[in-house]
């Protein structure tokens, strides 16, 4: 197994965040939009621009996803929501758990076809607490996999057939056939298991050549894996143990970019890894990654609250 030493990486900008997640490249806008999951904030930042934008959305915010209009899909504490980026303004939609309000959602990610699926999970870290559901582009939803602890890494392969999801605690990257006119999911498999001294599997994308990257949260990585073998293929070694989540983006899809988490670390910890939280970015990785999909609403979106 390699390690890509070769593959060097940047702080995208100078700030850190408590739980960064959710990263999403956005190509109209050359852009890349990520989330502070517990300090409620959607962050934008535009490397060509220079540009660092903050949406705080006074809630916890699990994910977002790109609608077609250009604004959000947002999954709150409180709701989904739509959110209006040049103004801020948000439209509370339907909660799939409004009876279960000691959940949180946590990690989300269009399908192929254009409907969102995104996960919950207990604020306590309850065992089996949580559900993956799929919401539909009218905003139906459905659930897709019951008794999740932590729900996380979501791909689907470049030939849309495959659906790979992350239930972190159990250190398995599971795989089911996909039905991409339908959203249905059924053959569960074991794919891939991570070795518990690599840290724990969280975020996840795909590449051009179905290749999964995995952060591993107190890992101090993020790993390029195959699904077909289970095998390891590489790691970037990176100077923070809470890699959260990855994706590709620039004009060619081949900068790989990172989020992490400075949350729950003590004082000596925050001194040997002054860039927990930060957002970092591999230029140039030398894999491409998949187009965004997105959010492909059928009425007519609002922004109003």
């Amino acid at each position: 197994m390699l390690k890509a030493a070769s593959l060097s990486y940047e702080v995208v900008i100078p700030h850190c965040c408590l739980l960064g997640e959710g990263p999403v490249w956005d190509a109209t806008n050359n852009s890349i939009c990520w989330v502070d999951i517990l300090n409620g904030v959607i962050h934008e930042c535009s490397p060509s621009k220079n540009q660092h934008l903050k949406m705080p959305v006074k809630d916890m915010v699990g994910a977002i996803a790109l609608c077609t209009s250009g604004n959000f899909l947002a999954a709150l504490k409180s709701g989904l929501a739509f959110i209006n980026r040049a103004s801020g303004e948000v439209k509370m939609l339907h909660h799939p758990e409004a009876h279960l309000p000691e959940n949180r959602f946590n990690d989300g990610k269009c399908d192929p076809a254009g409907r969102f699926w995104v996960g919950t999970m207990a604020v306590s870290e309850r065992k089996e607490a949580g559900s993956v559901y799929m919401i539909e582009k009218d905003l139906s939803h459905s659930v897709k996999i019951a008794g999740v602890t932590i729900s996380n890494g979501m791909a689907w392969s470049p030939d849309n057939k495959t659906f790979y999801f992350i239930d972190t605690p159990t250190f398995q990257v599971v795989a089911y056939d996909y039905d991409l006119k339908t959203g249905t999911i059924k053959n569960r498999r074991v794919v891939i298991t991570v070795p518990k001294k690599e840290g724990f599997p969280d975020g996840m994308t795909i590449d051009s050549e179905g290749m999964l990257w995995i952060a591993h949260w107190d890992g101090w990585q993020l790993a390029r894996w195959n699904p077909v073998t289970g095998e390891k293929l590489f790691s970037i070694p990176l100077p923070v143990a809470r890699i959260t989540s990855c994706t590709f983006g620039g004009e060619e899809l081949q900068d790989l970019f990172i989020t992490s988490a400075s949350i729950g670390l003590t004082g000596k910890q925050h001194e040997e890894q002054p860039l927990a939280g930060s957002l970092f970015v591999v230029r140039d990785c030398g894999f491409q990654g998949m187009e965004t999909n997105t959010f492909e609403f059928q009425k007519q979106e609002s922004t109003t609250k």
